[in-house]
This record gives C-alpha cells, sequence and structure tokens, in this order.
C-alpha cells in the first residue's frame, strides 16, 4: 500500500534544496506537487485541502538548521500531519468488559468478512491468548457458513453452527448464551453483506446489534475502493453505532486512499489491517508507523515484530551455532530461512518497511521476486536429505531427478546451488570479522544472508 504516493512524495520533497528558511513562494510548488499525489491516491477532497492548508500554516516561516535540508524539514511537518490525519494514536481493541466480549462484524459484501474473522480469532489466539467462538449470520450465502467453519478449524478457534433457515438476530443471541457456558473470552459474529447499502441490510444488522450489545462494532471495507471505503463507512456509522475500522486488501492497493480519509471523514479509528488472504495477515493498525511507510522511511518497529513472531527460536539458536563454530550451513538451514522470509510477507513485504527502500531502483526491487524464492524451496524439497546436508553430491543425473520432482529445470537448479554456495562463503567470512563476536552469543540474526 502507499507505493505511488511514497514515491511522489520522495520525489517532489527532495526538490526543496539550498534554502534557508520555508516559505510559501519556495513550496508553493512542492505542496501542490504534493497535493497532486494525495489526490492521486485517491484521497477524499476534503481531507486532501485540510492536510495541505495544515502543512502550509505549521511550516511556513520554519527555520532551516544547518543539520537539516529544506526537504527534510518539510517532510517532518508533513509526517506529523500524516500521523494527525491517520489517528495519532493506536487505538486497540477494548476487552476491559466481562467476558464474553462481544465484536460484531458489519460491511459490504465482498469486503473480507468472513475472512477477516478468522484472522481475528488467530490474532487474538496468538498475541492475547484469548479463545474465541466464531458465529456466521449470513443466511443468504450458505457458503459463508460453510467457509467460516473450515477457517474456525484452521486457526483453532471455536465455531457456533447455524444454518440459512434461522432469523441471524436469533443465531447470534443463541452463540452468546453458548459463549456464556463455554467461558468463551471473545464472540466475533460474522454478518451478511450486500452490494450496496439497502434499508434491509441495515435493519437486520442493527437487530443483530440489539440483540448481542457488542462491546465492538467494526465495519470491515476494502481499501482498494479508494474513498468510497470512507464515504461508506459513514453510511454504516449513521446507521451502527461504529466503535472502528478493519481495512483490508491493503497488499493490493497501491494508493492508500482508504487510509487516509476515512479516519477523517467518520472520526472513528482504523483498528486493524490487513494483507493477504492468510489467516495470520492482520496487524494492528499504527498511524506513526503507517506515516513512516508512506514518506518512504521504513517500518522498523513492525519488522522487528515480524521477526520475532515468525522465527523459530530453537532453528534460529541451532544454526547460529553452526555458524559461529565454522560448520557452514546445509541447505535444510537455507529452506527455513527461506520460508520465514515468506512469512513476513515476502520480499516486498521486508522491503517496504525498511528505511529508504523507495531510492532503490524499481528494476533492482522487482530482481527477487517472492516466486523465485518458492521456486528454490521446491527445489530443496524435491531432493533427499543426504542431498540437502551434502549438496556437492548432486551431478547430472541427480540434477535431473529433482528437476523434474519440483516441476523446474536443471538451470533453475544450478542458479539455486550457486547463490547457496556463495552464501556459505560470506557466512564463512562473517565468522572471521566483527560479526563473529555476535554470534559468539549463540544467535543469528533472522533471515541472516539475504
Amino acid at each position: 500500500m502507499f507505493e505511488n504516493l511514497t514515491e511522489r512524495l520522495n520525489r517532489t520533497l527532495m526538490q526543496l534544496r539550498g534554502q534557508a528558511r520555508l516559505t510559501e513562494e519556495n513550496i508553493q510548488q512542492a505542496l501542490r506537487e504534493v497535493r497532486a499525489a494525495l489526490l492521486d491516491a485517491d484521497v477524499a477532497l476534503p481531507v486532501v485541502k485540510g492536510f495541505i492548508d495544515q502543512v502550509r500554516e505549521r511550516a511556513v516561516g520554519r527555520e532551516v538548521t544547518t543539520s537539516l535540508t529544506p526537504g527534510q524539514v518539510l517532510i517532518k511537518v508533513v509526517n506529523e500531519e500524516l500521523i494527525r490525519v491517520l489517528g495519532e494514536h493506536t487505538a486497540e481493541l477494548k476487552f476491559n468488559h466481562r467476558p464474553p466480549v462481544v465484536i460484531l462484524l458489519a460491511g459490504l459484501q465482498g469486503a473480507g468478512k468472513t475472512t477477516t474473522a478468522a484472522k481475528l480469532a488467530r490474532h487474538l489466539k496468538e498475541r492475547q491468548r484469548k479463545k474465541s467462538l466464531l458465529v456466521s449470520c449470513d443466511v443468504y450465502r450458505p457458503a459463508a457458513i460453510d467457509q467460516l467453519q473450515t477457517l474456525a478449524q484452521q486457526v483453532g478457534a471455536s465455531f457456533f453452527p447455524s444454518s440459512t433457515d434461522q432469523d441471524p438476530a436469533e443465531i447470534a443471541k443463541a452463540a452468546l448464551a453458548h459463549a456464556r457456558l463455554k467461558f468463551i473470552d471473545v464472540l466475533i459474529v460474522d454478518t451478511a453483506g450486500r452490494l450496496h447499502i439497502d434499508a434491509d441490510m441495515m435493519a437486520e444488522v442493527r437487530r443483530i446489534h440489539e440483540a448481542v450489545s457488542p462491546h465492538e462494532t467494526l465495519f470491515v471495507v476494502d481499501a482498494m475502493t479508494g474513498q468510497d471505503a470512507a464515504n461508506t463507512a459513514k453510511a454504516f456509522d449513521e446507521a451502527l453505532p461504529l466503535t472502528g475500522v478493519i481495512l483490508t486488501k491493503t497488499d493490493g492497493d497501491a494508493r492508500g486512499g482508504a487510509a487516509l480519509s476515512i479516519r477523517q471523514i467518520t472520526g472513528k479509528p482504523i483498528k486493524l489491517m490487513g494483507a493477504g488472504e492468510k489467516t495470520d495477515a492482520l496487524e494492528p493498525f499504527h498511524p506513526e508507523r503507517v506515516a513512516s511507510r508512506i514518506l518512504g522511511m521504513g517500518d522498523v518497529l513492525t519488522l522487528i515484530e515480524e521477526i520475532e513472531r515468525s522465527t523459530d527460536r530453537a532453528k534460529a539458536d541451532k544454526l547460529a551455532t553452526q555458524v559461529q563454530k565454522g560448520k557452514g550451513i546445509t541447505l535444510e538451514d537455507y529452506r527455513d530461512q527461506l520460508m520465514q522470509m515468506l512469512n513476513m510477507g515476502g520480499v516486498k513485504g521486508i522491503l517496504e518497511k525498511l528505511p529508504g527502500s523507495m531510492k532503490i531502483p524499481e528494476t533492482a526491487r522487482n530482481q527477487v521476486q517472492d516466486r523465485d524464492i518458492r521456486r528454490m524451496v521446491a527445489l530443496i524439497n524435491a531432493m533427499t536429505p543426504v542431498e540437502r546436508r551434502r549438496p556437492e553430491i548432486i551431478q547430472a543425473s541427480r540434477k535431473r531427478r529433482i528437476a523434474s520432482g519440483s516441476g523446474l529445470q536443471v538451470q533453475d537448479l544450478n542458479r539455486l546451488l550457486k547463490q547457496f554456495e556463495q552464501t556459505q562463503k560470506m557466512m564463512k567470512r562473517m565468522t572471521k570479522g566483527p560479526m563473529g563476536k555476535l554470534l559468539k552469543g549463540g544467535r543469528l540474526p533472522p533471515g541472516m544472508g539475504f
């Protein structure tokens, strides 16, 4: 998300050089470009206007110190204003109620409510050790009930059965009674969506709301709908007492207009955002981190948190010890590191969280794709355990068998073996230098060698 906006803002703000003071004249062109970039990102016009006025008011007259360039001073102001527009503080789900805490999900059809319900259950289980019960009140789409049941099993959550001949409000009420009986921490209620806002839909979701009195009423919205997402959220807020928003499909939106418009238009905080179909692809929405990403300054804190969650500490310790003793790594270790990268959102997901990544030429950023990583994993999986530990024995006949077993070419295998050899050499050099001292502690930074 925000790729286009990040690129344009960086290009614009870096043009301010050699100025001793920020004046309305010398930032006029920059603000014009910022305005165009925001509109191109599908940010709502009233939000853009207010944003530009605030930046102009706060920037004009600021002295440019010797340690900062004019562009950096303006970036600081823009960053502060972005945080304000996005919500300033992280809005967390509230659990200071007697369990079960009820979370009601509402939104249009296709926004990803059912998938989000399962993601939320997994998120609460892994981050807050909470036991969730999932229930579907979508009696119009039979597949929705089956889908939620399947997802509940995948994420290790309980599921309350329902059928299409039941009343949605009665389903929710029965699920709440069951959650109380079974001492469930959180009841997540998935409601039916529609292709558009209509009176029947609003009346039904209001009845469900009245039946269970949810502590959190979250509007689930597709980020790719741009500023329309904010307008739809506003319409729902007028019908329901929304407590927040979950922004979905942020991995498919390169503009980011929805995130920048929703808070300002509705006054409701974005509490979570989802990126991708995997059930672990749900993150808290941190305004300051998102603002940092927009300006190309990365999001190192989120990257560190992802590394901590995706790292198998036992494997990491074992690998660090191997490297420290000069034993090198095996193709099995190499595969584990590749899988860890994929679990952290792939190359693109890691790059966008690194400071200055937008300054890397696009051709270089696109050089290594997640598809290439998956191919390497497939090749290693097609090897025998002995071949993974002793790649030197992989000669012509073995290469043909491995390539055939993975559905790839011998050239792909040769490329993998060459890259693995180069990584081994690099890690051996590391043990002799300053990095070797770090490895003596028995820890190897996740993703080392990539």
